[in-house]
């Protein structure tokens, strides 16, 4: 079964504080709006998305949506009922026969909840995800308790709630007519008008935002998810060294330093680059520079290393890894290095694009010793540190 979805996001967030509606706050770096969007887009049981947006929120909205295909949003109302209506109606040109109605601000929903709610619409007329009420609730006035509620029975609803089409347009329309009643949901919306409205489990994931804790707690169970999720960690070494020639410069991490001599080298002979272009390719299994960058090959000839790196870090997302730190030794009498390292650990986190807390450039000599102590070259040794996604009963920590 296919159903379409109306995002409900036009509401202004005002209670998560900051200065833009929480539904286009980042959470784990992507608006809660993106997130709420892409949980729908990768559900096989969804054929269309439409968004209703606050007014004057279509700059945020396109930033958040940058790259996905969506159809234009709709402008949402004054009240959230008076938004989903619109948003239906928007659907009415090419009208679905089941729709989906979801609050922008739960971003965690799971597949399942979405799977149930569906395969529920095909014996009822209007099905809602809810949890059981486990708390015990009072009824208050001005902070003073006047009672204690009975809660057997009681259900805490969520979203995605989920009509067949015609039959929710209709009961909106005549709600929208109706005075003085205030619906605080679409389910509400259903059950005044006489629908029969059926519960599927939901779940504590799929808990709406609503305040700035609540975005707070949601960002720290998300990064304690990816850490989880990214637990096979591997170290990574690489080595590398190259002969002085001929030349008035030395290129190291991608900074030209000027030098009585250069690094004879097929490509720009980035010394540096290439012991960590070896270390990355080792915590992969994937072989070393040599085997992606033949020195037989012309192309590479005079090539800056960065393009090495960067099919590293590429075969690390594709195994949709991460990069933890990387730790680089050069080990040469001169040039001075340190009064670059700034520079370098610069370039590397522009090129690894990580934080530069997580880049180490340490140089050392090798007390006149060697070929390194009679100026002849130059070594460079790296540490690369990932995280790959694994699992204990896989074996693959």
């Amino acid at each position: 079964m296919t159903a379409s979805v109306v995002i409900v996001a036009a509401g202004a967030g005002i209670r998560a504080g900051g200065e833009v509606p929480k539904q286009y706050r980042l959470l784990a770096g992507k608006p809660v709006l993106r997130h709420t969007i892409e949980a729908f887009l990768s559900h096989p049981g969804i054929a269309s998305i439409q968004v209703v947006i606050g007014e004057g929120h279509e700059a945020l909205y396109e930033a958040a949506v940058e790259g996905l295909k969506l159809p234009p949003p709709v402008t949402g109302g004054a009240t959230r009922q008076a938004s989903v209506r619109r948003g239906l109606e928007a659907l009415e040109q090419a009208p679905p026969r089941l729709v989906l109605i979801h609050d922008a601000a739960r971003p965690f929903v799971a597949p399942e909840t979405i799977s149930h709610v569906l395969a529920y619409l095909d014996r009822h007329q209007a099905v809602i995800p809810a949890l059981p009420v486990s708390d015990t609730l009072k009824k208050a006035t001005a902070n003073i308790v006047e009672g204690t509620a009975e809660r057997a029975g009681l259900w805490a609803a969520q979203t995605p709630q989920g009509f067949h089409f015609t039959t929710i347009v209709e009961a909106h329309r005549l709600a929208g007519d109706a005075a003085g009643v205030d619906f605080t949901d679409d389910a509400s919306i259903a059950e005044w008008a006489g629908l029969e409205v059926a519960i599927v489990p939901g779940t504590v994931r799929n808990r709406k935002l609503t305040t700035a804790d609540d975005l707070k707690e949601a960002e720290n169970r998300m990064a304690m998810e990816r850490a989880f999720a990214l637990n096979d960690v591997r170290v990574g070494h690489g080595f590398d060294v190259h002969a002085f020639g001929d030349g008035d410069h030395i290129t190291l991490c991608g900074v030209k330093i000027p030098h009585d001599h250069g690094l004879s080298g097929h490509s720009d002979a980035d010394v540096a680059l290439h012991a960590l272009t070896d270390a990355i390719l080792g915590t992969l299994g994937e072989g070393d520079i040599g085997v992606h960058f033949p020195p037989s090959d012309p192309q590479w000839k005079g090539a800056d290393s960065a393009v090495f790196v960067a099919k590293a870090m590429e075969l690390l997302a594709a195994r949709e890894g991460r990069l933890a730190n990387v730790d680089i030794t050069l080990v040469a009498e001169a040039p001075k290095i340190a009064p670059h390292v700034a520079a370098m650990r610069a370039r590397l986190a522009e090129m690894l694009k990580i934080d530069p807390g997580r880049i180490a450039v340490k140089a050392t000599t090798n007390e006149n010793m060697g070929f390194i102590g009679r100026r002849e070259g130059m070594v460079a040794y790296a540490l690369a540190t990932v995280r790959l996604p694994g699992s204990p009963e896989s074996g693959d920590v």
